[in-house]
Formats: C-alpha cells, structure tokens, sequence
C-alpha cells in the first residue's frame, strides 16, 4: 500500500472519489501472466473494466479481449484487436451481438442451451459451438455456477444438436467462479472436464478446445494461491488427461487488473451510533465498490491519520441502509476531509457503479510512480 499512498499524493487535485491505476503494475501482471500461461492463449474478461485506457495498456502487452456484448466488442476494435484476439464465452447473447461478431470474423461462440444453438445456426451458421460445463465453484469467494452451464449429460447431447445444426461442435468451457482462492477448484473442474471430453470423442465428436475460464484471484484480504504454482498445477493435469494438440484459452479478469487499482475516497462525516463508530465515504456499494455487498473484502488506508485504533463501520454516501461497504475494519480515526484508499479495486469497481443517490461514478486514473501518466 505504500505504493499506492505515495501515487495517490500525487492526486490531491483530482476531485474524490476515483479509481487510480498504477499503469507499471498493470503491464507487470500483464506480461506475468502472458509469461505463466505460456501455450495458453489470454484474453482479458472485459467486464472487470471496460475503461479504454486499461484495456490499451493489456492490448499493448500482447493481451487478447473476452467481450460479452457489442459495446464491449466496439472498444476492443477501436484499441485495434484483431479477430484473433477477441473471444466471448457470454452463454447467451443478444441477437445484435452474434450478428456484430460474425460480421467481424468471429466464427467461434460458447453456448448452454438449445435456444442458442438455434440462434448461432441462424446467424452465424458454420460456426464452432463451445459448451458452458457446470462445475463445482465452493472454492471461489464470488459463484458464478448458477445462471450458466450445464451438466456432462446435457454437455454431450447439446453438442450433438449443433453438429445437426450445422455448426462444428468445438470444445468445452467452465468457470470456477470469481476470486478462487483453491488451487483444487481448477483440480477438480479438470477433472470433470476430461471426463466429459473422453466421453465425447467415444460420441464421435472431435473437440479440439479448452477453455478454463476466469477465477484468478487478486488481494482481497485471504491466501491466495500464486499465478506460477496456479499454472503448474493446471499443466499437470491437462498433460496427463488431454490431447496434447488441445488448444487452451484463459479468461483473467479480477487476476489481471485489480491489484493494480485502489479507489481514492474522502471522508465526508463521522457518527456514532449504538456505541459503534460509523466512517461516511464519497464512494460506496451502489457508486463503485457493489461487490461488498456480495462479501468482498477491501483493505482501507486513511492518507494521514495516524495513533490508535478503533473498529469502525465503513459506508458509503446514499441513503439506502444497503449502502455499508464493511464492519469492524481497525483504523486510526481520520478527520473529515481525509483521503482514505481502498485496495484492491482495479476489477467490479467503476464497471458496477452508479449515479444512485445522485452519487458521482468515479473516474479512471492511470497513473505511474516513476511519474509518468
């Protein structure tokens, strides 16, 4: 954090709440992951922050882009991404959004439902059909496992039906869930997914791509485990139960960019209430930090207080009850008028954020500590 402490003195200008992002950190994580994932090939989850200016920094590093919608799709051809370098893996798409990627180039989509393999067939005929598995997501601290995907039965007959379709039933697709802090998350999925793959090739059916999905985690107050032992496990296990000509794409999203962003707020008022001392932020749950309301966890800096230390209720500006970022986080008491950081906050911060309340949507900083912007 002191890193961060001494870019953000840099700012004292720029009017709170904003999300300062430090570009080297960025390009590190960056090129780290390029470098862990080696044969596997990157493309960055878009939805974690669709600011232009980040995504210009990861295209730089040679990073593909995930996009799940047209605006999404419109940005990453405005930075210069190629076909190559843009996937979705969105299940179910709008109908605009398959055309607008077809008529780009993309001849590749990820699918869970019959529905959608109608609409792939109709508007992007010919093209490769990648199933959403279902997989176990009990080691991740955000489950995305209930809206998409489907179980290895399903998997197989779905693929089956977009062979009759007419398009090429392609590969298999999962996700752990966001923030992973277990290795065996991924241990466990891969299992399951070589599972199905041998039962599709007993189907007659070729599949030639893997997909592992996002679930990388950043900082967020647990152990998590690291990128290269991460990527060592997974090699073992795609070595030993898959064709060593299967093409592997990852999906990094909160891994890539979170730890290198922290949310520069001001404390705007102070209050005890029922012997609990409550801290009033410019920046809450409904104007960029919503994942606290999912269980997320931040650490919090004030900028200049310093002494002892007292439990304190973090919250933000509205005036909805929901509004409550944390509860019992130890800091040092800050005046009103004090910048507090809040790390990490480079992913689901600005992308969530509203103008409820008439609270204002924090602005993207890209800074540098060797001061540079």
């Amino acid at each position: 954090m002191d890193r961060f402490t001494q870019l953000a003195a840099q700012y004292q200008g720029v009017d709170t709440p904003f999300l300062l992002m430090d570009q080297d950190l960025l390009r590190e994580q960056a090129f780290l992951f390029k470098e862990q994932a080696g044969r596997c090939g990157v493309f960055y989850a878009v939805k974690a922050n669709a600011d232009p200016a980040v995504m210009r920094l990861l295209h730089e590093a040679g990073i593909g882009f995930e996009v799940a919608s047209e605006a999404e799709l419109r940005i990453a051809q405005s930075l210069g991404a190629s076909t190559e370098q843009t996937i979705s893996s969105n299940p179910v798409k709008a109908p605009s959004f398959i055309t607008a990627m077809h008529e780009s180039g993309v001849r590749r989509f990820v699918f869970d439902s019959t529905t959608e393999a109608e609409k792939l067939a109709k508007l992007a005929p010919g093209s490769e059909a990648i199933v959403r598995l279902t997989v176990d997501n009990s080691s991740s601290a955000w489950p995305l496992a209930d809206k998409y995907g489907v179980d290895s039965d399903e998997a197989i007959e779905l693929l089956d039906y977009a062979g009759s379709l007419g398009l090429s039933p392609a590969g298999i697709t999962f996700h752990v869930g966001s923030q992973c802090f277990d290795i065996d998350g991924w241990r466990k999925a891969l299992e399951q997914t070589a599972l199905l793959w041998g039962r599709c090739e007993d189907r007659g059916l070729s599949l030639s791509v893997l997909n592992l999905g996002g679930g990388f985690p950043a900082h967020h107050s647990q152990a998590i485990p690291s990128l290269p032992d991460t990527f060592a496990s997974i090699f073992r296990q795609v070595d030993e139960m898959f064709p060593s000509t299967v093409e592997l794409q990852v999906e990094p999203g909160r891994g890539l960019v979170a730890d290198a962003g922290v949310m520069v707020t001001t404390v705007i008022g102070k209050a005890t209430r029922n012997g609990d001392a409550w801290l009033y932020l410019d920046c809450g749950v409904f104007n960029g930090l919503m994942e606290a309301s999912g269980g997320i966890q931040y650490t919090f800096l004030p900028m200049t207080a310093t002494g002892a230390t007292k439990p304190w209720t973090i919250t933000g500006p509205s005036c909805d009850s929901m509004d409550v970022i944390a509860k019992g986080i130890e800091l040092p008491e800050p005046e009103v008028g004090e910048r507090v950081l809040i790390y990490p906050a480079g992913a689901y911060t600005t992308a969530y954020a509203s103008q409820f309340n008439g609270a204002p949507i924090p602005q993207v900083v890209i800074g540098s500590t060797n001061g540079s912007h």
